[in-house]
């Protein structure tokens, strides 16, 4: 007997073409028809009608939403629908996360928030036992082995690359056990995953929903167009198609798509009269059920069987040869960088909520919360948010929600620093800072600057602040003076600040600041100091510190190589910027043209800006620099701290010409000595690295129909290239596309303007604007670079990128401090050993806070911090008791002991058995590398 599995669903995007408010609503339907508490309504009331009818509903955001305005009558009956199993929540994340783009702390973030809901509201019975991603374009194995963390038993996806799921359809392989982890112990990380048969659509033919236009069953035999038997033999030679590319004798079929089932009643009375006349005719060998995915999943455990193994992930994807989705991993670069300084915001914030106690909520400064930054997070992580692939005024409400819960979280920072400090003076926040412009230190004589660090262990952070004079004393906490150099603000800076700041000089000092908290420097203006640095217009042959040596050609003002000076070892480097000019998709070979989702460039050579650099540079003891123009829309600098390990690339791209209707994607290439042999690396979600190679997939034999798109993966914090002695690695600031095309070489797709739709839906070309840019968008950011031995790399590049993603927060104080003011603070009794970085610390309820710890290297990555790391919970906080502690999930709904998963045998052998390792005592808990430990602490501020 064939068991069909129908299970009614609805996809509802967390904005896509029109914003989270107006899909809710069912507002602005001359854009799309869509209407999610339409939807909601017409559901319930559907299910009500006949118990054997199922349905599953997957974002929390819009649920959340629905349930606070229903009726307790309402309410209790949604419960019943749960517990009676006929209203089923699956994945349960506040969103569908996107999973080439988003860090997993914001990913962590937001599925925490949605389960939290479902397990508040609704218990045991509304916990999502199945992760389900039927829409995002391609899938990160980091991803997966979150899942398998936050305990669901199986995952389900739609979308593959097309030769991937051909093979895997002659194979029947599309059910299989993912390995996401080469670092947890097997099978702490392996998920089941199932590949669905019509990516989440229904059948051909079988669309009943008031968008689509299928037949519905007629069923009166005095009717001329009676069809049942039509009807069920269609659907009998589907089903035993789909069943022969399938392991067991239990197929899955996704009844709903895109916003719909809004009139649930056209949806549920076909499927009512084609489950009774299919079960009707039993010759057929078939049985068709109302179903959801956790029933699927349960059937294909009890059979048994052994699984295909799989360990690497599914980017990128392609549908056709000419169409690979590679492009929105660069898609709007400034939302990209938007949502990820709002993560290090949000981190901040929900840190100094537990630092400050109940003040910081409400306090000298007013109300505040962190929450509206939470949802504003929770909705970017979706897949149309910062992936770039909605429409332009969707992601204009993305970022203004961010920009709307910055308000928010600054009033609890400003509150929470007052009472850690002791001072009650006005705190000013400069969120433009990487444009030089903040009113207070452009016009101010004496200020203070609070320099407050989110990371569990010192960090040394370059403080760049504008100003007008030309001389400062900087001093430290302890009254010390600090070194400082005045440098004149960049043509370059000036021109993307257009005429939103007016200082002529940029004051440039290093900051320390102590772990999980706070230190004070205060700056007044020098009257008769000496001037500001010159610029020389000459290239130097050289800039170094005492750990890197940079050279230049000094024919074309470019870098041309790189000395790590600790380690002796030098490469050659050449570092230039390029564009693809992207398909229109007038082409013999396809008309697809390049888009939103889509990087299809013209040609697999790309086009120089310039074979050479306009140079000036600026050379002081705090820092080194060479500014590097390239075409009027294309400049960078590159510049050296003096005690920085790390090169800092800081490029300015845009506004990115049009008038010659070419669209353009633009990247930035290092040319190395480096034997790379077509491997380089890239990381999954801000986590484990996997390796790429190109032309090459490890699961099956690549036809390569497109050598650069074809080669581009997700870079989320970074990328490195390496042979048998030498490691360059590059730390990103936001998500980005990247690959390897030729051997030595690394590309990052830093910008895109594209002039053509790429047919995927959004309906918009990928040209951004603003009142600021009308004539196109400018971007800026920084790559920074590291040259190491190969077995040591990893200790420089795992802190260097939590440093870029949890950067400092800064806040002044105009004028003079109050004498009693604390200048220095920690919220930790000792820095976190070098492995462990402080993931979470967020208020959870009244008296209790959640904590994770993250061991932040991958096994065998490092000598020295490879190894497992114990932590004492009691001895962690200077300011807080901690009373008790209990461990929880990755997402914090199920207690750890009680966490149970369906284990699943790999073909390759032998089920695993999980050991569980003890801690060597109640408080102190030992972190084996690539884990994250959760916990609820009950604690109060001593």
């Amino acid at each position: 007997m064939l068991n069909v599995h129908l299970v009614p669903h609805t996809h509802d995007d967390v904005g896509w073409l029109k914003t989270v408010d107006q899909y809710y609503y069912g507002d602005r339907n001359d854009i799309q028809h869509a209407g999610v508490q339409y939807i909601l309504d017409s559901v319930v009331d559907q299910l009500l009608k006949n118990p054997d009818r199922r349905f599953i509903y997957v974002e929390t955001a819009f649920f959340y939403r629905w349930w606070k305005q229903q009726s307790s009558s309402m309410q209790q009956t949604v419960k019943q629908l749960v517990n009676e199993g006929r209203l089923e929540f699956v994945n349960g994340g506040w969103c569908m996360s996107d999973e080439a783009t988003t860090h997993y702390s914001a990913v962590i973030d937001q599925m925490t928030m949605g389960l939290r809901f479902l397990n508040e509201t609704f218990g045991p019975c509304g916990r999502p036992r199945v992760a389900w991603h039927i829409d995002p374009f391609g899938h990160a194995r980091e991803h997966a082995s979150m899942f398998a963390q936050m305990g669901y038993d199986g995952f389900f996806f739609g979308r593959l690359d097309y030769q991937d799921r051909t093979r895997r359809q002659s194979a029947r392989e599309q059910e299989l056990l993912w390995r996401a982890s080469d670092s947890l112990e097997p099978p702490m990380a392996d998920l089941f995953t199932g590949i669905l048969p019509n990516g989440y659509n229904p059948p051909e033919g079988f669309c009943w929903d008031q968008s689509c236009d299928d037949p519905p069953i007629r069923d009166d035999p005095d009717l001329e167009d009676y069809n049942v038997d039509d009807v069920v033999k269609r659907f009998l030679a589907i089903a035993k198609h789909q069943a022969k590319v399938y392991k067991t004798n239990h197929i899955i079929m996704t009844m709903g798509s895109d916003f719909q089932y809004e009139n649930a009643n056209l949806w549920y009375k076909n499927l009512d009269k084609l489950i009774r006349y299919v079960n009707g005719q039993q010759a057929g060998g078939v049985n068709v059920l109302y179903s959801t995915p956790t029933c699927y999943l349960q059937e294909l455990h009890r059979a048994n069987l052994t699984w295909a193994l799989k360990t690497d992930d599914f980017f990128p994807y392609a549908d056709d040869a000419h169409n690979y989705w590679t492009g929105y991993f660069t898609s709007r670069p400034a939302l990209k960088r938007y949502e990820r300084i709002s993560n290090s915001n949000l981190q901040t914030c929900n840190q100094l909520e537990v630092l400050g106690g109940p003040v910081s909520r409400n306090g000298p400064f007013g109300k505040g919360d962190s929450q509206t930054m939470k949802e504003a997070m929770a909705v970017a992580q979706h897949h149309d948010a910062v992936s770039g692939t909605e429409k332009q005024h969707v992601a204009n409400d993305y970022a203004r929600r961010l920009a709307s819960g910055w308000q928010h979280c600054q009033v609890l920072v400003s509150n929470s620093l007052s009472a850690l400090s002791g001072s009650s003076a006005e705190r000013i926040y400069c969120d433009s800072l990487n444009i030089s412009v903040c009113p207070l230190t452009e016009s101010s004589q004496k200020f203070s600057v609070n320099v407050y660090n989110p990371l569990a262990r010192p960090v040394t952070w370059p403080v760049r602040l504008p100003v007008n004079g030309s001389s400062y004393d900087v001093s430290d906490a302890e009254g010390r003076s600090v070194d400082c150099q005045v440098v004149p603000v960049s043509a370059q800076t000036a021109a993307v600040r257009r005429k939103r700041g007016f200082a002529a000089n940029e004051l440039v000092f290093q900051a320390r600041a102590p772990p999980l908290g706070f230190t004070t420097y205060s700056v007044s203006l020098h009257r008769d100091g000496p001037p500001p640095a010159s610029t020389q217009r000459r290239v130097p042959t050289a800039i170094q510190n005492q750990f890197l040596r940079v050279t230049f050609d000094p024919d074309t003002g470019l870098l041309s190589s790189l000395t790590n000076l600790e380690t002796k070892q030098t490469i050659k480097l050449m570092q230039n910027f390029y564009w693809y000019n992207a398909s229109d998709g007038n082409n013999s070979l396809s008309d697809q043209p390049s888009g939103a989702y889509i990087f299809r460039p013209n040609s697999s050579t790309p086009f120089i800006i310039s074979k050479t650099a306009k140079t000036e540079s600026v050379q002081t003891p705090v820092l080194q620099e060479v500014r590097q123009w390239f075409s009027p829309w294309v400049s960078q600098v590159v510049r050296l701290h003096h005690d920085s390990r790390a090169l800092e690339l800081e490029w300015t791209v845009g506004p990115l010409p049009i008038s010659d209707d070419l669209g353009k994607e633009v990247i930035t290439r290092l040319d190395t000595s480096i034997k790379t042999s077509e491997y380089f690396y890239t990381d999954s979600n801000g986590r484990e690295v996997l390796q790429r190679k190109k032309d090459f997939r490890p699961t099956w034999k690549l036809w390569q129909s497109e050598p650069v798109a074809g080669n581009y993966y997700p870079i989320n914090s970074r990328a490195f290239i390496k042979d048998d002695v030498d490691q360059l690695t590059v730390v990103t600031d936001r998500s980005q596309g990247g690959g390897s095309i030729q051997n030595g070489s690394l590309e990052i797709m830093l910008h895109r303007r594209l002039l053509y739709d790429d047919v995927r839906g959004v309906a918009e070309p990928l040209n951004e604007t603003s009142s600021v840019f009308p004539d196109g968008l400018v971007v800026r950011g920084r790559l920074l670079l590291s040259l190491d031995r190969p077995p040591s790399a990893a200790d420089a590049h795992r802190p260097l990128a939590q440093q870029a993603a949890l950067q400092p927060t800064l806040t002044f104080t105009d004028g003079d401090l109050h004498p009693d003011t604390l200048l220095e603070f920690s919220g930790l009794q000792a820095a976190l050993p070098p492995a462990v970085h402080l993931l979470t610390l967020t208020q959870w309820d009244e008296d209790s806070v959640l904590l994770r710890l993250e061991h932040q290297f991958q096994s065998g990555e490092s000598k020295r911090n490879s190894g497992p790391v114990t932590v004492n919970l009691q001895k962690l906080f200077s300011t807080l008791e901690v009373l008790g502690a209990s461990e929880l999930n990755l997402s914090a709904n199920q207690w750890k002991d009680e966490m149970t998963r369906f284990h699943w045998t790999p073909q390759t052998g032998e089920e695993p058995l999980l050991k569980t390792l003890g801690d060597p005592s109640a408080w102190e808990v030992t972190l084996r590398p690539m884990e994250i430990r959760t916990f609820l602490l009950r604690v109060h501020l001593r």
